[in-house]
């Protein structure tokens, strides 16, 4: 049963690469026509060879002329025969190259519209090597199938024609044998396919891992984790290192195998040949004509076995990335999604229930009701909920009940580039992309001028450190903003949003790494953005949201307190507890 279920799914990842590859069927019939014209054109080469040794008579009776005519014959056969197999080449990569670019253009779309809940519960690193390394390696056997397998099929089919045409009996030898290589490829191939899977699925945790620390090594050599870190990839790598060895042992095993039944059968026609030519049944030049045949008709089934074990591997790499591409996107949109326009900053959560897994609740029962203009600040202990209200009023995920509503309208009937245009967000995780610092700021807003983005820049307070830079705002930074610091990079993304100025506001711990003196610059240039705007404060630093008009104290998921920062007070309840925690001598 395991099996059958093995090449169930073998058979049906084969099916998906016919439907990309039948995209370029043109280039297929061109390939396989090459093939045919290499094939046939080879298998007359053995044809002119064995005329050429049958006007060789004896000492002195050399017929030179015929000779020569053959030879200039076999020289435009071999210059056809190289030109057509480099048209078949250049087709062969024309069709792998374009698939596999096809392939991974659907993965990357993919993942833009994989929901969130699907990106945070697989590594970064397992991802990359699925659309990287995977897709590469299916490369390979792709092209090595359509390099070889049609030759090899084409030169089999041919050998065998030339071969009847010649001796009937021989050919049978030759036949009566081929099963054997034809058996023992397909026994070794069948149990190779699992090996290569487990080859790339440890090489995709290998990935994750490296990825991961490499993003972190600051963090790992700050806790003196190197050794931990060292012995977790060296058991990592030494299950990559078992696995590679097996998938390749067993597979390197088809070769000497297939070779050694393809000896067989070139003894075979060897003796039946030469037992032929001396009762006068075959010429000199026959039996070397069908000796070279019967060497090119075992020639292929090395490469075919070879193509079979590389084509293991392909489709166990391929499976990955389908897995990947037929995962379910995030929730479509409704075709009569209205979009969002004219928005003041109502904002309405009623009986909101969410949970990030069904076994462990969250948010139950949620109510809020905000005006426009109303500063909303969240409060509470760290996973009560505060960075999981803005993951739902962004629908970075979808409530499991109730629901969320902006200007009266359920955030789910409307599209998710209107919504998220509607808000401006700093996050205290900052985001970069590689490219110059003005490339950075306009992102929200291509077609802001120079003054703007200078504007912006002096609003959030990063002019000034701008300036400083080699090349000011056309200064390139790498990826997450290379050698910036933690604070000049939420500087940027400060200043990204002031550029914006969209109607709602979120910020999430939005000044955690800047100075003291330049918080409150900030918290002055913040104070002046969010008049008239809708905003929603998160923060642990009880100090930055006192000027709120709401301040909402969450514990579990669940509203504890709601009111101003006096009403609070005078409550003498959970956040009263919080404040003189922070604030006690």
């Amino acid at each position: 049963m395991k099996q059958t279920t093995k090449k169930e799914q073998q058979t049906k990842t084969l099916k998906k690469v016919l439907r990309y590859i039948k995209k370029y069927k043109i280039f297929l019939i061109l390939s396989l026509l090459f093939a045919i014209a290499t094939v046939a054109s080879t298998l007359y080469i053995p044809v002119l060879t064995g005329q050429v040794i049958d006007h060789i008579l004896a000492p002195g009776q050399v017929e030179f002329a015929v000779i020569f005519r053959l030879l200039c014959k076999m020289g435009v056969i071999i210059g056809l025969t190289a030109l057509a197999q480099w048209l078949m080449n250049v087709c062969n990569n024309k069709i792998t190259y374009e698939v596999i670019q096809d392939i991974r253009r659907e993965a990357f779309s993919k993942i833009e519209i994989l929901p969130l809940k699907f990106i945070d519960g697989h590594s970064h690193g397992e991802l990359v090597s699925r659309v990287i390394a995977d897709v590469d390696q299916f490369a390979d056997g792709l092209l090595m199938g359509f390099s070889q397998l049609f030759t090899g099929v084409i030169t089999i089919l041919g050998t065998l024609l030339f071969m009847l045409s010649i001796n009937v009996k021989i050919t049978l030898v030759v036949v009566l044998i081929t099963p054997i290589s034809l058996f023992v490829a397909s026994f070794i191939a069948k149990r190779t396919f699992s090996m290569f899977m487990l080859q790339s699925t440890t090489r995709g945790e290998q990935t994750a891992l490296i990825n991961e620390m490499i993003e972190n090594q600051k963090v790992v050599q700050a806790f003196s984790k190197e050794k931990d870190v060292l012995e977790t990839f060296d058991e990592i790598n030494g299950r990559l290192e078992e696995a590679s060895l097996q998938a390749t042992f067993f597979s390197s095993l088809t070769n000497p195998s297939t070779r050694f039944v393809n000896s067989l059968v070139y003894t075979g026609v060897g003796l039946a040949g030469a037992f032929s030519a001396m009762k006068g049944l075959l010429t000199v030049g026959q039996l070397s004509c069908f000796l070279s045949y019967a060497n090119q008709y075992t020639k292929p089934f090395n490469e075919i076995s070879g193509v079979v074990t590389e084509l293991q591997n392909a489709l166990a790499c391929a499976q990955r990335i389908f897995h990947l591409i037929e995962e379910e996107p995030q929730v479509p949109e409704p075709e009569n999604a209205e979009i969002l326009s004219d928005v003041k900053g109502n904002v309405d959560l009623e009986h909101v229930y969410f949970s990030y897994t069904p076994d462990k609740k969250l948010i139950e029962d949620f109510n809020l009701t905000i005006q426009p203009g109303q500063r909303v600040a969240i409060v509470g202990p760290t996973g009560c909920g505060k960075t999981t209200i803005i993951n739902l009023l962004m629908r970075f995920y979808d409530v499991d009940q109730g629901s969320i509503q902006v200007e009266q309208k359920d955030i789910r009937n409307v599209t998710r580039r209107s919504l998220r245009e509607s808000y401006g967000m700093v996050l205290q995780e900052t985001w970069l992309k590689a490219g110059t610092i003005r490339e950075n700021l306009i992102m929200g807003k291509p077609e802001a001028s120079e003054e703007e983005i200078i504007a912006a820049a002096k609003a959030a307070h990063a002019h000034s450190f701008i300036k400083r830079l080699p090349q000011g705002y056309d200064t390139v930074i790498g990826e997450e903003g290379g050698s910036l610091s933690t604070g000049q990079k939420q500087l940027l993304c400060i200043a990204r949003v002031m550029l914006c100025l969209p109607p709602m506001l979120i910020l999430d711990e939005a000044t955690s790494s800047i100075d003291t003196r330049t918080e409150m610059k900030i918290q002055n240039a913040f104070a002046k953005m969010m008049q008239g705007r809708t905003s929603f404060i998160v923060a642990h630093r009880l100090s930055t949201i006192q000027e709120a008009d709401i301040i909402l104290v969450m514990k579990d998921g669940h509203i504890l307190e709601q009111g101003s920062h006096e009403q609070l007070l005078a409550q003498h309840g959970f956040y009263y507890e919080l404040y003189n925690s922070q604030f006690a001598i």
